[in-house]
């Protein structure tokens, strides 16, 4: 098995965020450090730490879901003493959780936490398609044109090529419009740069569906187990 599948499957983090944590050194293996992610290890007779902590795959999933609000990250520390989204899940501490995707400093909304590291590479990945629809404010006005550039995939002024987005305007006024958008490739601050990329200044950002799943009545700063129904949905994906 891949390393990086192994270290997901233990609830450490994801495969992305198991790659990570190879290139950074913080892995061993049989009490070798190794920065492969490519590597083959043996679940019966390897030993694999991370960060010196002995890693054993997770024999049952936790599966939460968190309104996230404006100003907390989603990393577990942060350098600069910014509040985390784990300072507001205390309830569930323990149980190895890491979040499924991100949303950045200043936005907010539906965000998934688990240990179950395969789920969250089938929601991750840019190749599963999975939707993901926002709430966005931007300043000002939009054009028709503008809007069809990014319905048909725009490319951010780093040179990133973003896939076609589904794009409907809910309220336009003179100093703000009010945008709903679903995109499926899950890039770092996608949904920015799309419209950084028609210049557009996003002044508010919200999350506010991952596939059909949503925040329903859940208060910002809350969280929840998912029920059996949304977990099963989750994983009609990995089909």
């Amino acid at each position: 098995m891949r390393i990086n599948k192994y270290i997901a499957e233990c609830g450490v983090a994801s495969r992305r965020g198991a790659d990570e944590l190879i290139k950074a050194g913080r892995v061993s293996v049989n009490g070798k450090k190794t920065e492969e992610c490519g590597l083959d290890v043996n679940e019966d007779n390897d030993t694999v730490f991370v960060d010196g902590r002995k890693i054993t795959p997770v024999k049952r999933y936790t599966y939460i879901m968190f309104n996230k609000p404006k100003g907390c990250i989603t990393s577990s520390k942060d350098e600069f003493g910014r509040k985390t989204v784990y300072d507001y899940l205390e309830q569930f501490s323990g149980r190895g959780l890491f979040p499924v995707g991100r949303l950045d400093y200043d936005s907010e909304g539906l965000l998934l936490l688990t240990n179950d590291g395969a789920l969250a590479q089938v929601l991750t990945h840019p190749s599963y398609e999975v939707p993901k629809t926002y709430l966005v404010k931007i300043e000002g006005t939009i054009s028709e044109e503008e809007v069809k550039k990014i319905r048909n995939g725009v490319k951010g002024l780093d040179g990133t090529r973003y896939a076609p987005a589904k794009v409907s305007i809910k309220e336009s006024k003179e100093s703000y419009t009010r945008i709903e958008i679903t995109v499926t490739e899950g890039k770092n601050r996608e949904v920015r740069k799309i419209f950084e990329a028609v210049q557009k200044n996003v002044v508010f950002l919200c999350r506010k569906k991952i596939g059909e799943l949503s925040l329903g009545g859940l208060s910002r700063g809350t969280a929840r187990y998912l029920t059996d129904k949304e977990i099963a949905y989750l994983k009609s994906f990995c089909d």
